[in-house]
């Protein structure tokens, strides 16, 4: 299959940690950097929810010049699921984030969040300013982020939230009966031109990788998925004002889960963030890798990293 290449590629810039959180949840850790060889700066990513490091494919080149490290989410791609299945909110999520840091050995760190992944790197820099250099934000807001959902569709905030909360509520409760559906399915480069006939991804230049990307993300339940979805949906608006370092956030015109309007709100309210809409949608890393890649080799630059 070309997702096994794919995958196979790839497999010696990445390696994978076992390590605890607070509240003793074991979770999957991974950096682009096993062997410690990549002369740069270290970026903590803070993933977008239930995704995977093939979704970054700029992040899985030797010479990528940043070294990330990063986490799956509880219950997902090896993480564990808490005891308490309520421990999956965006606090919880700084948590393990700070647990990943302190196995890596990293005092202090740029963040970069991808999607709900924004939420919790924001909360971060909130709660423990001391230990975030900058952020650097793709496609997701610092905060409340199902009222910004569906922006290509001029919605207002309230029923964009309404429906996007009431549509997570029903796959909470019936995604199990799409599961064995979404495990069967062909993921391959012609299921992920599939996907961007329909308009929710574009085009990518690496479909193979991208299929790689797909396949680990329908390895978790739907029902579990939209379990950690509703979570997070509880996570209100981060206050900005408290937020003195560096920030960027890039958004994409057509993405459809964290609108591009309110990314660019986010960032005039704070004196330090910069603020660049691309071409593309909610998965702008995989259809422009390049780009995103420049721009956060800047933002380090300007952050001093």
């Amino acid at each position: 299959m070309p997702t096994s290449a794919a995958r196979s590629a790839t497999s010696g810039q990445l390696s994978f940690h076992d390590i605890l959180s607070d509240d003793g949840t074991h979770l999957r850790a991974w950096t682009n950097d096993p062997d410690l060889l990549i002369d740069g700066p270290t970026v903590v990513l803070c993933n977008g929810l239930g995704t995977n490091p093939w979704m970054w494919p700029a992040l899985l080149r030797p010479d990528c010049g940043v070294r990330v490290i990063s986490w799956f989410h509880r219950g997902v791609g090896g993480s564990e699921r808490p005891r308490d299945p309520a421990h999956v909110e965006i606090q919880h999520f700084v948590e393990d984030g700070l647990s990943v840091m302190d196995h890596f050995g990293v005092d202090r760190a740029v963040l970069m969040g991808w999607s709900m992944g924004v939420n919790t790197m924001f909360e971060l820099a909130v709660r423990h300013p001391e230990r975030v250099a900058g952020l650097f934000a793709v496609c997701g807001v610092p905060g409340d982020t199902f009222r910004t959902m569906l922006a290509p569709f001029h919605l207002p905030h309230q029923v964009a939230r309404l429906a996007t909360v009431s549509m997570a509520r029903v796959m909470k409760h019936t995604g199990f009966l799409l599961d064995p559906v979404a495990r069967r399915l062909p993921i391959g480069p012609r299921a992920v031109d599939v996907i961007r006939r329909t308009g929710f991804m574009g085009a990518v230049p690496d479909p193979e990788l991208a299929a790689v990307g797909v396949q680990e993300f329908l390895t978790t339940p739907l029902s579990w998925y939209f379990h950690l979805a509703l979570s997070t949906s509880k996570h209100s608006r981060v206050s900005l004002s408290k937020i003195t370092v560096p920030a960027m956030f890039v958004a994409a015109d057509r993405d459809v889960l964290a609108g591009s309007r309110d990314m660019r709100s986010a960032a005039e309210r704070m004196p330090s963030a910069g603020f660049v809409e691309l071409d593309g949608t909610h998965f702008v890393a995989m259809e422009q890798p390049d780009r995103v890649h420049r721009l956060l080799l800047d933002f380090l630059q300007r952050a001093g990293a």
